[in-house]
């Protein structure tokens, strides 16, 4: 039976429920049934609710996290206040692992998106799961690469770019094709000004403004929940060039 931590929110619930499996994870792709169902077993299964504050940096729990379903941001606030985003982990991932592998505290704060399904996994368990699978924590290993490379990238965009060009930065990553009109782009479900702020380490202010220069340049066009990308080759060059889109008027 799992031992149950107190230190973390949520409605605990049975392990056996209906619907409460690793299967969906890909850290456990491979496990045959009954290997996969007895982690499960030492799992501590909790229903969050969307804003409930899962972990904070000061938290005592070194669990690591399983999302089954819903989501979850991972951030931080600066001295001021400010949230900084890091990632979002939908249903399928996890977090956590850092506390987990070296017992130090934890490095960000957790926060339920939407309503959502987690499991904890006490750091004895999973050492134990990384010990007796060594595939397991070669994917781990896989995972913590992609995180130094990501947080390489934006310590970059930190000492190189400005905050409006760290705004169209983050509006170029969102970018996908139209799915009705080929050679189009646009941006889908829009995003929210907060968020890009975030994840742009800038102030809800700076993105409403970058927004609305886009959107009387031409760059940029919104229509209900889609933002659409009229000029897609103008807007990278505002990120690789120049410091503001009103630049590109002269």
């Amino acid at each position: 039976m799992a031992e149950v931590r107190d230190d973390l929110p949520g409605t605990i619930i049975a392990a056996d429920t209906q619907g409460n499996s690793l299967a969906a994870n890909a850290l456990f792709e491979g496990f045959e049934k009954n290997e996969l169902k007895q982690i499960e077993r030492a799992c501590v299964w909790r229903k969050c609710k969307a804003g409930d504050q899962i972990l904070t940096r000061d938290s005592l729990s070194r669990d690591i996290i399983f999302v089954i379903t819903g989501e979850v941001r991972i951030v931080n606030f600066s001295l001021t206040g400010r949230e900084v985003a890091y990632a979002e982990v939908k249903g399928g991932g996890y977090f956590g692992e850092l506390a987990a592998i070296d017992g130090e505290p934890r490095s960000a704060n957790v926060v339920a998106h939407q309503d959502c399904l987690i499991a904890s996994l006490s750091p004895t368990a999973f050492r134990q799961v990384l010990i007796n699978h060594p595939h397991v924590g070669i994917r781990v290993l896989e995972k913590l690469a992609r995180i130094v490379r990501v947080c390489d990238d934006r310590i970059m965009d930190l000492a190189t770019l400005g905050a409006h060009q760290r705004v169209y930065r983050e509006l170029s990553k969102l970018i996908i094709e139209d799915p009705v009109r080929p050679g189009h782009w646009m941006i889908y479900p829009s995003p929210t000004q907060s968020s890009i702020a975030a994840k742009a380490s800038t102030t809800r202010e700076t993105v409403a403004r970058v927004m609305s220069q886009l959107t009387g340049a031409g760059i940029l066009e919104r229509k209900s929940k889609t933002l659409y990308i009229r000029e897609r080759e103008r807007l990278n060059l505002l990120i690789e060039h120049v410091s503001s889109v009103d630049d590109t008027a002269r």
